[in-house]
């Protein structure tokens, strides 16, 4: 069955970049078919060969039939341009209450549409799905973004919560969603379209109105009221603070947990454990299965009923396709007892992968089911064989303590320990007495051999995971190892602990005591270890993306090590030193960053309203000015530093930054900065202005924890930076300091090589602009356009001065400024320069080689 599905997934990966007519593969299916069924008998091997083939054809069949796309409903589309609409609807989708921006509560609600209507009255019937934000004023008695939970709590009277199959009937503006166009950017659009969502849109609570009636699926429905119950009975068992934690490890309820949790599990290598997976339903089902069995209740019902809670608790979790395969796979492998057959996981494994391509092959080219199966392939096809000639067999030296005769049946190493063992009980048995001193022995015995099995499991599949872990999170998680050493057990502790603790708690809390109290033990320890060694610097190891060669050796070492596992001992070893030599590459050895040497890169990323700029110099020296970030003091959950520019840097092959730069100290472009700090650990941070600010100051201290040289660059600084020329316009020394930071405290820089230069301004406005036109007069062959392509920037003079061949203009995508404003792109045409926008753009390259100036764009559409 593995290479049934693997052979469907190579033909599902086939159909969709080699297009065939689907007659084409219907015919060649039906020969391959017919062929295999002819050789079966005949010559098994070829027949075995041909049948695979078939697979194959029947994958690519698939995938051109069904479409690689998903099936999205955009009737919507024609309505989200940004226009006034009133939209009837009902929810698809609990909302969630989460910190807004500035004194704000919003809560995120998805909803299929019924109707729409026009400003000017017109009406049409949608059935479209839209992603509301719903936002009220924050009442003064709610809690701080950094306590989700008490947000919710003291919010739902200023802001009702809606549920599924609720109609509603309110007044918004709607767009189009849109992805950061740069290389490696999330593709956000397309997680939407997953979830139906063909829009965005947003309303204020006043413009909300709740309709009678509902719509939608009672069973749907159901499901809901019985998640929300079980959320209510999770906070009313817990404190905040661990409520949250359980909600999300246990339910998939991850409302109440904050970006920092998340980062502290994902440092750690142990975010599976934080959101629910694969494991919960293993454990789960080990626990319930394992207690029926000692009920006294026969195979047939104990798995039933086994298999009919994991159904259940997939249902209640809002988690979706990894609870359901791991429900999928516990299914296949528990059936296979029923029907006297071997339970080899490697089978059941892709028996439930054969299943899910079927239903959904686009499912193939998610990090989510590529990650699910190739860590339970790592255990099946590595872990296992070696353990069951090991420790497994170690194990059955404790069995059957007291026959002088079982000794003889067994390997003679695995005797020798078993005698070795009792001549240790016997001695033991002077002391302790000999009750006690075989139990003592065989315990102890039993839990070396369970935690040598746990730390071998845990190391391979740290070392396996290597490569998606840095080609999908451009992670290396170093300490993953111990973490989970310690973590897993405890999981295994808190998973049945938790369970049991609702349970009984629907029928009285005090029963719950126990279980809470076994539970919050778990938690604490899981939380402990997680912060304790996800502080580590080593913890934090960021890593590019890998290039093609290291992706197919790393892939090849797996490959190999699942091979030889089966094979004699020192084969078996030098397939595990094959993955753990390429975990080491992955994590220490970087690849070549993609630069052009003996040019002057200038890109310009796509950060939406922001700004951030990349230059590599001839010499390949790099250097970032700004990072991007939300506008205004409300903040985002988007951290740009993290999720925009970090992963086109890393997409790149760039590791390490030589400096990066601080314009000014405005939000859209200093938010990224601390998580840009962090990932690169830049040899340089250089400033300007240091005007009163406390996410200037958080920058300014990040850098300085991390040993990153604070220089401070003033008007007249001239300095060589790998073979190009950075000369400082602005500010002066003298300058006016603000009581906060302004457009028109921006560091100006121009940088040339050869005859080839550019003017990079930040945000600085038209006083600025005529103070260095005046008094530097520079000229540029590409000029970064102030402040976003505003009215009060671009002035005339400097436009004359730099006399610009090609200009970018970093703005957002149907911003409500409505920038950039029409008098400066006209400005700039008339003087002949080109313009290019990131927001019609994407990431734009400019190249200058010392003479002229090419550009590139580089983003995908």
């Amino acid at each position: 069955m593995l290479w049934a599905a693997v052979a469907y997934s190579s033909g599902i990966v086939a159909g969709v970049y080699l297009w065939r007519p689907a007659l084409w593969w219907v015919v060649a299916g039906a020969a391959f078919v017919a062929a295999a069924a002819y050789f079966a008998r005949r010559r098994s091997g070829l027949g075995w060969t041909l049948a695979l083939a078939a697979f194959f054809l029947a994958g690519a069949l698939h995938i051109q039939v069904r479409g690689a796309s998903t099936h999205l409903d955009t009737g919507i589309d024609p309505y989200a341009d940004r226009q006034e609409l009133q939209v009837t609807a009902h929810v698809t989708r609990d909302g969630r209450l989460q910190q807004g921006g500035f004194n704000e509560i919003k809560q995120a609600v998805d909803i299929e549409t019924e109707a729409i209507q026009t400003a000017t009255g017109h009406s049409e019937a949608v059935h479209s799905g839209i992603r509301l934000s719903i936002y009220c004023p924050r009442p003064n008695d709610a809690a701080s973004e950094e306590n989700p939970q008490s947000i919710a709590t003291n919010s739902t009277a200023a802001m009702p919560v809606f549920h599924y199959g609720d109609r509603i009937r309110f007044s918004a503006k709607l767009r189009l969603p849109r992805n950061f166009r740069n290389p490696g950017a999330f593709d956000y659009q397309g997680y939407l379209a997953d979830r139906g969502i063909a829009a965005l849109g947003s309303s204020k609570i006043e413009n909300v109105e709740r309709l009678p009636g509902f719509a939608g699926s009672r069973i749907a429905s159901w499901r809901s009221r019985l998640h929300r119950g079980v959320v209510a009975k999770v906070h009313e068992l817990w404190p905040p603070r661990e409520a949250a934690l359980i909600d999300a490890m246990v339910i998939g309820e991850e409302a109440f947990i904050n970006r920092d949790t998340r980062v502290d599990f994902q440092r750690s290598g142990t975010y599976h454990i934080l959101v629910v997976s694969g494991m919960n339903v293993s454990i789960l089902a080990f626990v319930v299965f394992w207690t029926l069995r000692r009920l006294r209740l026969g195979d047939v019902p104990a798995t039933l009923l086994t298999v009919g809670l994991c159904v259940a608790y997939a249902c209640i979790t809002e988690v979706g396709a990894p609870v359901w395969r791991a429900t999928l796979m516990c299914a296949i492998y528990l059936g296979t007892r029923l029907l006297y057959r071997d339970r080899a996981m490697v089978n059941a494994l892709g028996a439930a992968a054969m299943g899910l391509l079927i239903v959904d092959p686009r499912q193939l080219f998610t990090a989510s089911f590529q990650m699910t199966f190739v860590c339970v392939l790592i255990v099946a096809a590595i872990g296992i064989p070696i353990l069951q000639r090991t420790s497994q067999l170690q194990k059955r030296a404790l069995a059957n303590w007291d026959s002088t005769d079982y000794a003889a049946l067994l390997p003679p190493r695995v005797a020798q320990f078993r005698v070795d063992l009792q001549f240790i009980a016997a001695r033991g048995a002077l002391f302790v007495g000999e009750k006690w001193s075989r139990r003592l022995v065989r315990g102890s015995a039993a839990f070396c051999l369970a935690a040598g099995e746990l730390f071998f499991i845990s190391a391979v599949m740290q070392m396996g995971l290597a490569l998606p872990m840095a080609y999908y999170f451009h992670r290396a998680t170093t300490i993953g190892l111990p973490s989970n050493v310690i973590v897993v057990p405890l999981t295994q502790l808190m998973m049945p602990a938790a369970v049991a603790a609702l349970a009984l708690g629907y029928v009285s809390p005090w029963l719950a005591k126990i279980p809470v109290l076994l539970t919050t033990i778990a938690l604490d320890g899981i939380t402990g270890t997680v912060r304790g060694l996800g502080a580590l610097r080593v913890a934090d190891l960021r890593v590019p993306l890998p290039s093609i060669l290291v992706i197919a050796l790393a892939a090849a070492a797996l490959v190999v090590a699942m091979w030889a596992a089966r094979r004699r001992p020192a084969v078996a070893i030098a397939g595990l030193a094959a993955i753990l030599v390429a975990s080491f590459v992955l994590a220490f050895i970087p690849p070549a960053p993609r630069t052009l040497p003996g040019v002057l890169e200038v890109t310009s990323i796509d950060v939406g309203e922001g700004d951030s700029t990349l230059l590599v110099t001839p010499q390949g020296r790099t250097l970032l000015i700004d990072a991007g970030g939300p506008i205004g003091p409300g903040g985002s959950q988007l951290d740009f530093g993290e999720d925009v520019v970090s992963p086109y840097l890393w997409t790149r092959g760039i590791s390490r930054l030589d400096a990066v730069a601080i314009t000014h100290g405005h939000s859209d472009h200093i938010g990224g900065m601390v998580a840009v700090l962090k990932n690169f650990r830049p040899k340089e941070l250089w400033v300007g202005l240091l005007p009163p600010s406390r996410a200037l100051e958080n920058v300014v201290i990040t850098a300085q924890a991390l040993g990153i040289n604070v220089v401070r660059h003033w008007e007249g600084d001239e300095f060589d930076l790998g073979g190009a020329t950075v000369r400082v316009l602005f500010p002066p020394r003298d300058w006016f300091v603000g009581v906060r930071p302004q457009n028109n405290d921006s560091m100006v820089l121009r940088v040339n090589y050869g005859d080839s230069s550019v003017l990079l301004e930040g945000d600085a406005e038209k006083q600025v602009e005529r103070r260095v036109a005046a008094l530097h007069h520079p000229t540029a062959n590409l000029v970064k356009v102030g402040h976003h392509g505003s009215a009060n920037a671009t002035s005339p003079e400097l436009v004359a001065s730099a006399k610009p061949e090609f200009t970018i203009i970093s703005v957002g995508s149907g911003n409500s400024f409505g920038l950039p404003r029409t008098e400066v792109l006209r400005r700039l045409g008339d003087a002949g320069a080109r313009v290019y926008r990131t927001d019609l753009d994407g990431a734009v390259t400019f190249y200058l080689d010392g003479h002229s100036v090419t550009p590139s764009v580089a983003a995908l559409q």
